[in-house]
């Protein structure tokens, strides 16, 4: 496991064990009360959500020829894929608003590996970007198709 996995993680349980015993009001009923489930949904949604923003950062910067900071944000994206592996347990599959469909849990090796390829292939934009002639065609192929692929397959049309 990655340091930055482990350290989400405990920040994850610590952070869990805090709110729910130690409760912001003293009038929390038993629905108030944050679960371990729903902090790795919201916080797997958010990392998808931060890819997304950043994909279209990736896009502006590369597409104006600043590919050092595109470069920057891929590397970035790149770990986050290999984050979100780990962030669907079990007891996730429903509630608080997720939009991720079973068939990640029922094909889980598939999805893994689109996530490590989604990692593997924005490490290999980095080394392209800059010497590509078609630069929006290139991002096509590295990192929006991987998007495509797994809101297709693995994500609640919205």
């Amino acid at each position: 496991m990655s340091n930055i996995f482990n350290f989400f993680v405990l920040k994850i349980v610590f952070l869990s064990f805090i709110f729910v015993t130690f409760p912001f009001k003293s009038n929390l009923t038993k629905s108030d009360e944050i679960t371990i489930e729903e902090v790795i949904i919201k916080k797997r949604k958010s990392i998808f959500s931060k890819n997304y923003s950043t994909a279209k950062k990736v896009q502006i910067s590369a597409s104006k020829g600043d590919f050092e900071k595109a470069k920057s944000l891929m590397l970035e994206m790149s770990e986050n894929y290999k984050i979100l592996i780990d962030y669907f347990p079990e007891n996730t599959k429903e509630g608080f608003k997720t939009e991720a469909l079973p068939i990640i849990w029922e094909d889980r090796e598939n999805f893994n590996n689109l996530m490590t390829k989604a990692s593997t292939d924005m490490i290999e934009l980095t080394q392209i970007i800059e010497d590509s002639d078609d630069v929006k065609g290139t991002l096509t192929k590295f990192m929006w198709s991987n998007c495509k692929a797994c809101h297709s397959k693995y994500r609640e049309e919205h």
